[in-house]
C-alpha cells in the first residue's frame, strides 16, 4: 500500500473504555471493519453491508454540544466511517458483558428467555436493547419495539427476542394469568377439550424471578477524557488522508464554508446512510469527503412566531423528538404537518439509521422513495442556504426537487444550513401516506404529502397541495391537477375529477424502475381518496356538521358513511403476546433428568456475549490471502476470453484462479464449479481473484475483462422452459384409482392456477470458508458453514486429487442454513481449496450479501394446474394436479424436491382418485436448492387452493371442505405407506377449539359487513408433514463419546448445529444415559476428523438420528462401567470412571444408528419413503386495507403434535420461526429479476424478510400432549421445517379477506392463486372504481 503523501491528524476515541489512537486511519475503513480486523472484536457481525439488518449495531455515545448532554444511540457499524468517530466512545457487545467476567442483564435475559437459536443476529439485538436501557431503564413497549425495528432475525420468529426485552418494560400487557396454566385469550369453545389434563400443561419456558436485576449504576461511564476534549475542543480542522480518499472535518462553521468553496465537489457526510451504500454498491467514488460532525451550529433547533427551525445537521431521531415534543406543547390546528412527518419518521428505516441520517442529508440526497421530502413540499419548507457568500432561502418545492433550474437547487459552494417547518392553520389540513412491501424498516412503494387549506368556515378550496414518493425518479409535484381543482368544494364530484387529473399528471411509463405500475398508479388516487375522507371528517368537527355533504352521491343509506369511515384508520404496530404450552415432565422424572425440559441453548449466554466464534470470526492466520469471486454477467453465452492482465499488476493481487488451475475434477459435465467455455446464468462463478486484504480482492475482481457471444436460447420463467421443452429430468409421476372415470361422475369440476414465488434463504452469516493448507502430505484444515461437512470434503477431493483423509473439514456452529448450505459450501469450499493450493496461502472467502444473494439460488418457484372435481355437498371424488418447478441452470437437489413436493401433495386429504406429476425446468437463472420444506410449502399450498376453489364453488366454507376431506381412520397415503391420522384429527380439532374458531369465524363476517374498506378473513389448515430422506442410507449417524479421567465428558456426533439446538438436545440425551447432569458434558465441534461419512443436517431429522447414535455410545460407556458401579453404588461418578481407568476400561466409544428404513420405488409409484409423520394445524386471522393492500396479522394459533418433545423451548422456537419463515414466503418475500436475468432483489433493503412488526399480535403455540412411539429417540419428532407451511394460514386468510372485498363488489371468483400475497396483489384484486380509473387511463 502506498504511504499517504501527507501526514493525518491524530484519530482519538474509545471503544468499550479503552482509548484508541490511529495517526494513518483510512477514511474507506468502516467501523466494523476496524473493530472486528484491528481490535479482533468479532462479536459484532458483517451480514449485510448497507445497515438494514441490525447484526452490526453497537452503541455510540457523544457529548452533545447543543444540550451538554451525554448521548446514546445505536448504529449500525457497516455505515459508520472509522473518521466520523473523532471523540466518541463506542460499546459494543463485548464491552456489555462477558461469560468470562460478568453478563449483563440484556445478554442474560435474552439467552435464558430462548431468543437466540444460530445466534448470529443476538449481538445486534442485545445492543440495540442495550442502547434503549442507557436511555430509557423502564422502557415502554412502543419504545422497545421502536429499538428492535432495524434488526433482522431469520430463525426465531422474534417473539422470544420481545419476551427478554418486555421483562424490562414498566407495563407489560402481557397475560394476567400467565403461570397459572390458564390464559385470558383461550376463550375455548369445548371445555372438555382432549388436551390431556389441564395441570399437566405448562405455559412458562423460562423462570422470571431467576434475572439479575438492572442496576443503570454498573453501565460504563463516558471517558472522563472525551468530556475534557469536547470541552475544551480546539477547532482546528482535522485531516486524515487515505490511500483513495481524504476526510476534512471542519471545527467551525467558516472552515467548512471555505472547504465547500476550495472543494465544491465534495459531498457533506454525517450519517453516510445515502453515500455509504452508494459508493459501495454503486461504484460512486469522492476523492474528498467533507465531515460536519463537528459543527454546532448545523444542530441548532429553534422556535419562531410561525414555526419551528430545525438544524440541517440533526439526525432523523432527533427530529422525531423535536416534532413529538412540539406536538405535546402546541395546538393540534398548529402541528398537522408536524404529525404527517412524524407518522412517516416512525417506520422509515430502523433506529439505527434514523440515529445517523440527518435531516439535510434526507432533504439533499432527493431519494425519489422519500418519505418525507413530499411532506415537506406540500408543507411550504423553506431551506436556509449558506455559502462564504452569505445566506439564501429557497423553498423546499417541485422546481428544487426536480433539481432542474440552478436558482432553485443549492450551488456547488453552498451547505444547507437548517430547514424551516412552517405551523399548519386552523383551516388547514395535512396528511401523509405510503405503502410499502411491509410496515417496517422498507422502503415505499409510493408514499404521498397532500395539504389543503379552506376558506374559512368553508368547504370550498383556497389551496392545494399532493406530492408522491416512488412514482417516478424524483419526488412529484401534482402542481397542475391543484391548480385546477382551486375554487372547488370539497365533495364526491370533486374526488373523480381530482383522481382523473392526478392520473394525467402524474404518469408512470410501462417500463418505469421497480415495475409494479398499474398498483403505483392506484395507490395515487387510493391516497387522494384516504385524505379525502381524512379531511372530510375533520372538516365536519371543525363545521361542527353533523351528516356528510349532500353531494355525497354514492350515499343510498345514511349507514354508508359508517362503513367507509374504516379507511381512515392505519394499522397500528403493537407488541406481540402470546401463550406457550406444553406437558410438563413427569413428577416422577429424576431432577438432573434434562430431557423433556426447556434447557437453555448450549450456547446461547456465548450468542448474547459475542463470544460465539462463527467461520469469518476465526483470528487471521500467517501469510492469510482474501479470494473474491468474479460472476458471469450474461444470462446465457458463449466466453470469448478472460484477460486478467490488469488485474495481476494491481496493488495487493497475488493470483487468479481459473478453471486451468484445478488438478482434478472441474465439478460435474453439468455442475461446473468454474465456467468453462460457456456460462449459463448471471452469477455463474467464472474465476476468482486473491490478494492481500479483502479489499484489494473485491477491486480486482471489477477489474477482470471477460468477453461473451451471446448465445440463444435465453429462459428466465417455467412457462418459457414448457415452450423450449427445456427439463432438468424426467417427469415424477403418482397415480390412485380412476382419475377420468372419477371426473365423469361428480357434480362439478373446477380448473385453475397456481403461482408460486421463490425465496432467498437469507441466513443471516453469508457463505463463508477458511481453507488453511498444512505443509506436508497435501493436508488441509477447512472451517466452512456448512450443513454437510462431508460433501465440502468429497468435493474438495475430487477437486484437488487428494484422498479425504488428508482434509478435515470442520463446523463449529452455522449462522442459519435452512438448505442453502447443504450443497453450495461444497462448491465454494473447493475454489478456496484450489487457491489455497495454488498460491500455498491460506485462503478466506467470505461472500457479501449481494454476491450470496445473486449467487447460490434458494427456493424453487412453482407454477401449477389442477383439476379437481367434487360432489356439491364438497367431497371431493378426483383431484389431477400438474406442477413444474424452476430449477434454474444445474440440477442440484431439483430431482429430488421435485420427488419430494409429488409425494406429498395429498397433505392431509383422503382422495380417492389421484394424478400428481412434476417436472424441474432448466433456465438460465442460479441453480436453486435445498430449502426448509424442500417443495411441500409450495406443493401443499396448491392442494390447500384446490379445497379453496372446491369451498367457493359449493357456497360453504374452506375448512368445512377440508374436515370432509380429511384423513379419519387408519389408512394408506397415494404411495401406499400406511398411517394413523388420529394425532392429525387431535392438531385439528384443537386448533378449532383454541382459537375459538367459529366465534371468531362469525366476528369476522360481522365486521366484514359493516366495513367497505378493510375486511377481516380468517383461516385454518391442516398439515401431514413427512420427515426425513427417502432413502435408508441417509438416516445413518454415528457419534464418538470420549470419558475423561476427571469425569467430564466430550460428546461428538454428525450433526451440524445450525440455531436448531441439536448441540443441546445431545447432551439432554447423553445426560440421561450416563445419569449425570449436563455440565459436566461438552460438545466442542462437528468434524470429518471425529465422526467420518456424515449425512448432511436436513430433512429434520438431525436430532432423531444422532440422538440415536449418542444413546447407543453412551449406553455402551455405562455397560463398561456397570460391573464398577455395582461393586460401589454409593460412590460418585469421578470415582467409579477413576477405578474404570484403574481396571483399563475403555473410557471412548463410538455410537452408531444404521437409520429408519425408507425406500420408493418410484415404476411401481409405491414405497414407504417416510419414517414418520409430524401433524399440526394453525388458525390465523388478517384484516386488509383494500385502498392500499396493507394487511395486518391479527391472531394465529398454532397446535402441533411434537410427540414428547426433548425440549420445548428449542421445539416451539423452531415452530415458531419456520412458521415466520413460511409467512415471509407467503406475503412478502419477492425475488425480482431484471429482463436479462439479473436478480433485483439482493439486499434486505430490497428483499424483505419479516420484521418484527410483522409478528401477529396474538400468536399462540400448544403441543399436543405426550405420545409414545418406539421409532424415535425417547418418542420425540424433528420440528425443523414441518411449521414453515402453516405460515400459509396467514396467506389463505388474506385470500379470504379479499374474496369477501371482491364478493361485495360483485366480482367473479378467481382461480388463479399467486403467492406472495404482496400489497400489490392484495390492493389489485380489490378491484373498484380506483383499479377502473387507472385501467382506463
Amino acid at each position: 500500500m502506498p504511504c499517504p503523501p501527507q501526514s493525518s491528524d491524530e484519530l482519538v476515541f474509545f471503544v468499550n473504555g479503552r482509548k484508541v489512537t490511529e495517526s494513518n486511519v483510512d477514511p474507506e475503513v468502516t467501523l466494523l471493519a476496524f473493530l472486528r480486523k484491528n481490535l479482533s472484536l468479532t462479536g459484532t457481525k458483517y451480514a449485510c453491508g448497507t445497515g438494514s439488518c441490525g447484526a452490526c449495531t453497537v452503541m455510540v455515545s457523544e457529548h452533545d454540544p447543543v444540550s451538554k448532554k451525554i448521548r446514546h444511540f445505536s448504529v449500525a457499524a457497516c455505515l459508520v466511517p472509522i473518521c466520523s468517530l473523532y471523540g466518541a466512545a463506542v460499546t459494543t457487545v463485548e464491552g456489555v458483558g462477558s461469560i468470562k467476567t460478568r453478563i449483563h442483564p440484556v445478554q442474560e435475559r435474552i439467552a435464558k428467555s430462548h431468543g437466540t437459536q444460530c445466534g448470529f443476529c443476538t449481538p445486534g439485538m442485545v445492543m440495540s436493547m442495550y442502547t434503549l436501557l442507557r436511555n430509557h431503564p423502564q422502557p415502554s413497549e412502543e419504545q422497545l419495539m421502536e429499538a428492535l425495528g432495524g434488526n433482522l432475525c431469520r430463525c426465531t420468529g422474534y417473539r422470544p427476542i420481545l419476551e427478554s426485552g418486555r421483562t424490562f418494560c414498566t407495563s407489560v400487557s402481557g397475560c394476567p394469568q400467565k403461570g397459572t396454566g390458564k390464559c385470558c385469550l383461550d376463550q375455548t369453545e369445548d371445555d372438555s377439550s382432549p388436551l390431556g389434563d389441564k395441570h399437566d400443561m405448562c405455559t412458562e419456558l423460562f423462570a422470571k424471578e431467576e434475572f439479575q436485576p438492572l442496576d443503570p449504576t454498573q453501565e460504563l461511564i463516558f471517558p472522563p477524557e472525551l468530556l475534557r476534549m469536547a470541552e475544551n475542543s480546539e477547532k482546528e480542522t482535522l485531516t486524515f488522508y487515505g490511500e483513495r480518499v481524504t476526510w476534512i472535518s471542519p471545527g467551525t462553521l467558516q472552515d467548512l464554508l471555505e472547504l465547500k468553496a476550495k472543494h465544491s465537489e465534495a459531498p457533506l457526510v454525517l450519517g453516510n446512510t445515502s453515500l455509504g451504500p452508494a459508493m459501495k454498491s454503486q461504484g460512486h467514488f469522492y476523492p474528498v469527503l467533507l465531515s460536519p460532525a463537528r459543527i454546532s451550529e448545523l444542530r441548532v433547533v429553534s422556535t419562531t412566531s410561525d414555526g419551528l427551525t430545525i438544524g440541517a445537521g440533526c439526525s432523523l431521531a432527533q427530529v422525531k423528538d423535536v416534532l413529538s415534543e412540539s406536538i405535546a406543547q402546541l395546538p393540534g390546528e398548529k402541528t398537522r404537518t408536524y404529525r404527517a412527518l412524524l407518522k412517516h419518521l416512525r417506520s422509515l428505516a430502523g433506529q439505527q439509521v434514523r440515529n445517523v441520517a440527518t435531516l439535510g442529508g434526507h432533504i439533499v440526497s432527493r431519494h425519489c422513495y422519500s418519505d418525507l421530502n413530499p411532506i415537506f413540499a406540500v408543507g411550504n419548507t423553506t431551506l436556509n442556504l449558506l455559502s462564504e457568500e452569505g445566506t439564501r432561502q429557497i423553498p423546499l418545492d417541485r422546481h428544487f426537487l426536480a433539481g432542474l433550474t440552478q436558482s432553485a437547487d443549492l450551488k456547488a459552494q453552498e451547505i444547507l444550513e437548517s430547514v424551516h417547518l412552517p405551523y399548519s392553520q386552523k383551516w388547514e389540513f395535512v396528511s401523509a401516506f405510503r405503502q410499502a412491501q411491509c410496515h417496517q424498516n422498507a422502503l415505499s412503494h409510493v408514499n404521498a404529502g397532500m395539504r389543503v387549506l379552506f376558506k374559512e368556515g368553508t368547504d370550498i378550496i383556497k389551496d392545494l397541495s399532493i406530492a408522491f414518493g416512488g412514482a417516478g425518479p424524483a419526488t412529484r409535484i401534482a402542481h397542475k391537477s391543484c391548480q385546477q381543482l382551486l375554487g372547488r368544494r370539497w365533495n364526491e364530484m370533486m374526488v373523480d375529477e381530482a383522481c382523473r387529473l392526478l392520473l394525467d399528471e402524474v404518469s408512470l411509463p410501462g417500463s418505469a424502475l421497480g415495475g409494479k405500475v398499474e398498483f403505483k398508479r392506484t395507490l395515487l388516487v387510493s391516497f387522494f381518496f384516504k385524505f379525502y375522507l381524512q379531511v372530510l371528517q375533520e372538516l365536519k368537527a371543525q363545521l361542527k356538521l353533523l351528516s356528510l355533504p349532500e353531494s355525497w352521491d354514492s350515499q343510498p343509506h345514511p349507514d354508508i358513511a359508517e362503513r367507509f369511515l374504516s379507511a381512515l384508520e392505519d394499522f397500528q404496530v403493537t407488541i406481540p403476546q402470546g401463550v406457550q404450552t406444553y406437558q410438563k415432565v413427569d413428577s416422577h422424572q429424576p431432577l438432573q433428568d434434562p430431557v423433556g425440559r426447556p434447557v437453555m441453548h448450549l450456547s446461547g449466554l456465548k450468542h448474547a456475549t459475542g463470544e460465539a466464534i462463527f467461520c469469518d470470526d476465526i483470528p487471521r492466520v500467517d501469510k492469510e490471502l482474501f479470494m473474491a469471486l468474479v460472476t458471469s454477467t450474461r444470462a446465457h453465452a458463449k466466453i470469448i476470453s478472460i484477460d486478467s492482465a490488469e488485474v495481476l499488476a494491481l496493488p495487493g493481487v497475488v493470483d487468479v484462479v481459473t478453471a486451468e488451475d484445478i488438478p482434478g475434477t472441474n465439478g460435474s459435465e453439468d455442475e461446473k464449479l468454474l465456467a468453462v467455455d460457456e456460462v449459463l446464468c448471471v452469477g455463474q462463478v467464472i474465476c476468482a481473484v486473491v490478494a492481500e486484504t479483502d479489499v484489494q480482492a473485491k477491486r480486482a475482481v471489477k477489474k477482470i475483462k471477460i468477453t461473451y457471444e451471446d448465445l440463444e436460447p435465453v429462459v428466465f420463467t417455467i412457462e418459457d422452459a414448457i415452450k423450449h421443452n427445456s427439463f432438468l429430468c424426467p417427469e415424477k409421476k403418482l397415480e390412485k384409482g380412476n382419475i377420468e372415470e372419477a371426473f365423469n361422475n361428480v357434480d362439478q369440476i373446477v380448473e385453475g392456477e397456481v403461482h408460486v414465488g421463490g425465496q432467498e434463504h437469507f441466513y443471516m452469516e453469508t457463505q463463508r470458508v477458511l481453507v488453511i493448507p498444512k505443509s506436508e502430505d497435501k493436508e488441509l484444515d477447512i472451517y466452512v458453514s456448512a450443513q454437510d461437512p462431508a460433501h465440502v470434503q468429497k468435493t474438495v477431493s475430487s477437486t484437488l486429487n487428494i484422498p479425504f483423509n488428508r482434509i478435515a473439514c470442520h463446523v463449529k456452529r452455522v449462522g442459519g442454513g435452512f438448505g442453502g448450505k447443504v450443497v453450495r459450501p461444497a462448491a465454494l469450499g473447493a475454489i478456496a481449496a484450489v487457491g489455497a493450493t495454488k498460491t500455498g496461502h491460506p485462503i478466506r472467502l467470505v461472500l457479501d450479501r449481494e454476491d450470496d444473494m445473486l449467487i447460490t439460488g434458494g427456493r424453487h418457484p412453482l407454477f401449477g394446474k389442477y383439476k379437481v372435481g367434487f360432489m356439491n355437498n364438497g367431497r371431493i371424488k378426483a383431484l389431477d394436479i400438474e406442477c413444474y418447478i424452476n430449477g434454474g441452470c444445474m440440477l442440484d437437489d431439483s430431482e429430488l424436491v421435485t420427488e419430494f413436493l409429488v409425494l406429498k401433495l395429498e397433505n392431509a386429504y383422503k382422495i380417492r382418485n389421484l394424478r400428481f406429476r412434476g417436472r424441474a425446468c432448466m433456465t438460465n437463472l442460479p441453480s436453486n436448492t435445498a430449502f426448509r420444506g424442500f417443495g411441500f410449502p409450495q406443493g401443499t399450498l396448491m392442494t390447500e387452493s384446490c379445497i379453496t376453489a372446491v369451498a367457493a364453488k359449493c357456497g360453504l366454507p374452506p375448512e368445512k371442505i377440508r374436515e370432509k376431506n380429511m384423513y379419519k381412520t387408519v389408512d394408506k397415503t397415494i404411495y401406499k405407506q400406511a398411517f394413523s391420522p388420529e394425532a392429525l384429527i387431535k392438531c385439528w380439532n384443537e386448533c378449532l377449539d383454541k382459537s375459538s374458531f367459529r366465534s371468531r369465524r362469525m366476528h369476522v363476517e360481522e365486521f366484514n359487513k359493516r366495513n367497505y374498506w378493510k375486511k377481516r378473513g380468517i383461516a385454518i389448515v391442516p398439515m401431514k408433514f413427512s420427515v426425513g430422506f427417502a432413502a435408508t442410507s441417509y438416516h445413518q449417524a454415528a457419534a464418538l463419546v470420549h470419558i475423561y479421567t476427571d469425569g467430564s465428558v466430550l460428546v461428538t456426533h454428525g450433526g451440524n448445529e445450525l440455531g436448531q439446538g441439536i448441540h443441546t438436545k445431545m447432551l439432554q440425551v447423553a445426560s440421561r444415559e450416563l445419569r449425570i447432569p449436563m455440565s459436566y458434558m461438552h460438545i466442542c465441534e462437528t468434524s470429518t476428523v471425529t465422526v467420518p461419512n456424515t449425512i448432511a443436517t436436513a430433512a429434520s431429522i438431525g436430532a432423531d438420528v444422532n440422538g440415536r447414535a449418542v444413546q447407543n455410545a453412551c449406553q455402551t460407556l455405562l455397560k463398561r462401567l456397570q460391573p464398577i458401579i455395582k461393586k460401589n453404588p454409593e460412590g460418585i461418578w469421578e470415582d467409579w470412571i477413576e477405578a474404570a481407568f484403574e481396571q483399563r476400561i475403555s473410557l471412548s466409544a463410538t455410537g452408531y444408528f444404521r437409520g429408519y428404513k425408507a425406500f420408493m420405488n418410484w415404476e411401481e409409484g409405491e414405497g414407504d419413503p417416510f419414517p414418520y409423520y409430524v401433524y399440526g394445524a394453525a388458525c390465523s386471522e388478517v384484516e386488509i386495507d383494500c385502498l392500499t393492500g396493507a394487511h395486518k396479522k391479527i391472531r394465529t394459533d398454532i397446535v402441533m403434535d411434537a410427540c414428547c418433545s426433548l425440549n420445548p423451548a428449542i421445539d416451539i422456537g423452531q415452530i415458531e420461526g419456520s412458521f415466520i419463515q413460511g409467512m415471509g414466503l407467503y406475503t412478502t418475500e419477492e425475488l425480482q429479476y431484471s429482463p436479462e436475468g439479473v436478480l433485483y432483489t439482493r439486499s434486505p433493503d430490497e428483499y424483505k424478510i419479516p420484521t418484527i412488526t410483522d409478528v401477529p399480535e396474538q400468536f399462540n403455540v400448544s403441543l399436543l400432549p405426550s405420545s409414545q412411539t418406539p421409532l424415535t429417540i425417547y418418542s420425540s419428532k424433528g420440528l425443523g421445517e414441518s411449521g414453515m407451511f402453516l405460515g400459509s394460514s396467514v396467506f389463505f386468510a388474506i385470500t379470504d379477506a379479499v374474496a369477501a372485498a371482491r364478493r361485495e363488489r360483485g366480482l367473479a371468483e378467481d382461480f388463479t392463486v399467486r403467492s406472495p400475497a404482496t400489497p400489490e396483489w392484495v390492493r389489485m384484486a380489490c378491484a373498484d372504481r380506483f383499479t377502473d380509473m387507472v385501467g382506463s387511463h
